[in-house]
């Protein structure tokens, strides 16, 4: 602003004396081309005279001047620490003991045992399906087999001491586990004819009430049974942490809805690749004693996927790039009580909320300028106003 206002009155000061004492407009009111020409060319000489004379004023009073303004800085010490890097993704909890319970024979459902939200234990009898009357039929093949196998008994006593035919102890035999095998079928198919729970769990639905008639196939489920002991959350990863995030990895997973967070660990990480999202899937292990957490649950997920244990760490906000593309950051060199900052270009590794790995291009124990980052210039003579600590 100085220049232009010195410029400012040299031109008005030259305007006001013309050509052999002729003014500007007295110039320009003769008409003459050529004296107007003339009269430019003499003002813009003497400017330019003006103008370099300024320069060098400029030039001295910066180097007298012992309060000329300095920037003001801060800064930050480059120092190793542990970095800790998390992928953030969103799962889902699953179970694989949340099952529906369907009936394996025909026929009507004469008794249900059992109510909703009801604790059953593996094998516990659930409801049971009018066997028409396969019951009465097996009372009849248990009493043939009991005397099939009372016959058989005496023929091998008397065929032991050698009476009687042989023939005749083997048929007593044959009929005695013909018989035998007959009842053990019969039993295993009116087995059939009750439900019982597949393992232990909560009873989560009643679907088909007593009398029902009921079949196997679709839409003929009887129950819905869920056991929240053995939960697991279930995320898609992408394909480019597949080298990363493997089974063993540590996870902080966090249920916004229920407001609670828990550690925990990948427990199973999937070898294929989803052709559709480029994705793999990932299970992590749920502790669920108070059995809370329920199946489809939203869960927020941090996996870590990169540790490093001497990392050195920098807020973003301090990182401008170059024409070129390249990253940097000024750091102060200070020589005998000097102090200038000095452009340094870096790379730059994985970020974490609001700070970034450096890995090439700053050392541990250098000063890095954090505010007055983007207002100062390389080489240029800065003034460290505070060390923040970090």
């Amino acid at each position: 602003m100085r220049k232009i206002f010195i410029f400012t009155i040299a031109t008005v000061l030259l305007a006001s004396c013309g050509k052999k004492g002729q003014s500007v407009d007295a110039v320009i009111a003769s008409g003459d081309l050529g004296q107007i020409r003339a009269k430019k060319d003499e003002l813009s000489t003497k400017s330019q005279e003006i103008l370099s004379q300024i320069k060098l004023l400029d030039t001295e009073i910066s180097k007298l001047d012992k309060n000329k303004k300095i920037p003001l800085i801060t800064t930050i010490n480059a120092n190793s620490s542990e970095f800790i890097h998390y992928l953030e993704l969103q799962g889902n909890v699953q179970t694989k003991k949340n099952v529906l319970v369907y009936p394996e024979v025909p026929g009507q459902l004469v008794s249900v045992f059992v109510k909703e939200g009801q604790k059953v234990a593996k094998g516990q009898s659930l409801a049971r399906i009018d066997d028409a009357g396969m019951s009465n039929q097996l009372a009849q093949l248990e009493a043939n087999a009991a005397l099939a196998k009372t016959t058989y008994e005496r023929q091998k006593r008397l065929w032991e001491q050698k009476i009687g035919s042989e023939i005749q102890f083997l048929q007593a035999k044959t009929n005695f586990e013909a018989q035998t095998n007959a009842v053990t079928n019969l039993r295993k198919n009116i087995a059939k004819y009750t439900i019982r729970a597949p393992f232990a769990g909560i009873v989560d639905d009643v679907i088909k009430e007593q009398g029902t008639v009921v079949a196997p196939g679709p839409g003929a489920e009887v129950f819905r049974i869920v056991n929240l002991g053995n939960m697991y959350i279930e995320t898609d990863v992408p394909e480019t942490y597949i080298s990363s995030v493997k089974k063993g990895k540590a996870v902080e997973v966090e249920f916004p809805i229920l407001g609670k967070k828990l550690d925990s660990e990948v427990r199973q990480a999937g070898n294929f690749i989803n052709p559709a999202n480029r994705t793999f899937k990932v299970e992590i292990g749920v502790s669920n004693k108070d059995r809370s957490i329920k199946p489809n649950l939203t869960a927020k997920l941090k996996i870590n996927d990169y540790t490093n244990p001497n990392a050195i760490l920098i807020p973003q906000s301090i990182i401008s790039e170059n024409s070129k593309g390249e990253q940097y950051v000024y750091v102060v060199n200070t020589k005998d009580g000097k102090s200038t900052a000095q452009q340094v270009i870096i790379k730059t590794g994985k970020t974490q909320g609001d700070v970034i790995e450096v890995i090439d291009g700053i050392k541990s124990g250098m000063k890095i300028i954090n505010d007055g980052a983007r207002s100062v210039k390389d080489s240029q003579e800065v003034k460290i106003l505070q060390l923040a600590k970090k």
